[in-house]
């Protein structure tokens, strides 16, 4: 296996523990996904600055997220900006219980691999409005 294929795996896994956490509604997965000093601006537009501030937005915003449907999470481009960092857009599908699509985001994930863990750095959810 090439170092790329290893670290596109890595980085498909960090996404699919987001998904995992989101579906599940696992606030400290999900918050142990980013850097201490990450960034994250919300689908509705706030800036969150550091994990703490990521903390308390997730633990007010994901219990009971999931009572109308769920979500999905697919990696559908990686650019390497350098070997440690990768910007990750990521398709973002809402679901209800029936399966149906009921809308979409495109969020976009900046990842910096400290450590040999690929961590979620600088972010932005952005809704699909058409």
């Amino acid at each position: 296996m090439s170092t790329t294929t290893a670290e596109l795996d890595a980085i498909r896994a960090v996404v699919a523990t987001v998904q995992h956490a989101q579906q599940n509604e696992l606030v400290d997965e999900f918050v142990g996904l980013f850097r201490e000093d990450a960034i994250w601006t919300t689908g509705h537009g706030q800036r969150l600055f550091g994990r703490a501030a990521i903390a308390e937005f997730t633990a007010a915003a994901l219990p009971g997220a999931m009572r109308d449907g769920t979500a999905t999470y697919e990696v559908e481009h990686v650019l390497f900006i350098r070997p440690d960092v990768a910007a990750v857009k990521v398709v973002q599908r809402y679901l209800n219980h029936a399966g149906e699509l009921t809308g979409q985001g495109s969020p976009m994930y900046v990842m910096a691999k400290e450590g040999g863990r690929w961590l979620l750095t600088a972010n932005q959810n952005t809704p699909v409005t058409d």
